[in-house]
């Protein structure tokens, strides 16, 4: 192929490699149609020889160099509808994709195929932006957990309803959750809430299937939110977690029925047993897990909202994912099920964040 042609399928113009090349990749990562559908998504790269990895979707793609330029490329097989989070590794550092303008903190990028659903109130947010942050903030000195950790608080719309965001770090850090929240309340598409980011210091400690979290939550730190100053409505609470997080979400609407009767869970882990975790094959126990084996003995549950969405491309996640929903809607729980553009990845869930809160709030 001539070498001004080799990559024109995805508009570039020009000898790979070259400033003019360079200069029309900028908005990288290009997609093309596949032949018997699905995508070719092309990455590019600039400088040294590097690898290209995806969180929790597919195996390292190590980038081929055109010719004896500094243009490195990978051209990769996508599906139909994937949003997934990615980076390049090199030299034993990670980084973000200096043509893509849509990241995930600072060494994360975020590709989505053409046919992948828009998430509107989500912005594009560079490698070099720093996201706002919510200047109230809780010095929380947890009896039951132990350590110190700070826990932010916003008012979305002026503050109502609490809305407990499970990782919260993630959703300070990496996706911009606090201006998403103030858009879909400003569009009246949720009522105001006040987001209650929560920090973990161990996640498998903490989200496991374990009483102290949902202890500490109930008897510390909600009255230290009632205290802040915040309009704040900690009777009306929605717990909202992912993966782990999400487990524990529905095992605290479970075990804790008087302080969880709504739940956002996105791609719960809910294939999760005691040991699973540390087991050669975390997804290949009982299907459902310790969560699924608990609703089968559980009383009513027509009190609780739940809202389950996992990744369509998740294919070992869903059949956990499907158990415990028709479960859980066999006990008589008010359940909604989605599945998002993704695999195991916020970039995908983050959307049914936000639709599944204000559905849990309806």
């Amino acid at each position: 192929m001539p070498l001004e042609n080799a990559f024109a399928a995805y508009g570039l113009p020009g000898e790979p490699g070259s400033e003019e090349f360079w200069a029309a990749a900028a908005g990288a990562p290009g997609a093309v149609p596949a032949e018997g559908g699905g995508w070719g998504v092309l990455f590019l790269w600039r400088g040294r020889a590097a690898d290209l990895t995806f969180e929790s979707w597919s195996d390292d793609v190590p980038l081929r160099r055109w010719r004896d330029t500094d243009c490195w490329y990978a051209e990769v097989p996508m599906p139909a509808r994937l949003r997934v989070t990615y980076q390049f590794r090199t030299d034993g550092s990670a980084y973000a994709d200096p043509l893509n303008p849509v990241g995930a903190g600072g060494d994360r990028s975020i590709a989505a195929t053409p046919d992948a659903p828009d998430q509107p109130h989500w912005p594009p947010v560079g490698a070099d932006d720093v996201l706002p942050v919510p200047r109230t903030r809780l010095r929380w000195a947890s009896e039951r957990l132990g350590g110190r950790r700070t826990v932010r608080v916003h008012p979305a719309g002026g503050g109502g309803p609490v809305v407990l965001l499970l990782d919260g770090d993630d959703w300070l850090y990496l996706h911009p959750a606090m201006t998403a929240f103030d858009s879909a309340v400003a569009v009246g598409e949720m009522p105001p809430v006040t987001l209650v980011f929560l920090p973990t210091r161990d996640r498998e400690a903490e989200f496991g299937c374990r009483p102290e979290l949902w202890q500490a939550v109930r008897d510390e730190l909600l009255p230290l939110v009632a205290q802040s100053g915040v309009p704040a409505d900690v009777d009306r609470l929605v717990v909202a977690g992912q993966s782990l997080g999400g487990l524990s979400a529905v095992y605290a609407a479970l075990e804790f029925p008087d302080l969880v009767s709504r739940v956002a869970c996105q791609s719960g882990s809910l294939w999760w047993t005691p040991g699973a975790v540390k087991s050669a094959d975390p997804l290949g126990g009982p299907v459902g897990g310790a969560i699924a084996a608990r609703l089968r003995e559980h009383g009513d549950l027509s009190g609780l909202r739940i809202a389950f969405d996992a990744g369509e491309h998740e294919t070992r996640m869903l059949p956990h994912c499907e158990r415990v929903e028709t479960l859980a809607e066999r006990a008589g729980a008010t359940v909604r099920v989605s599945r998002s553009a993704s695999a195991h990845d916020r970039a995908g869930w983050r959307q049914a964040l936000l639709r599944d809160v204000a559905w849990a709030l309806a």
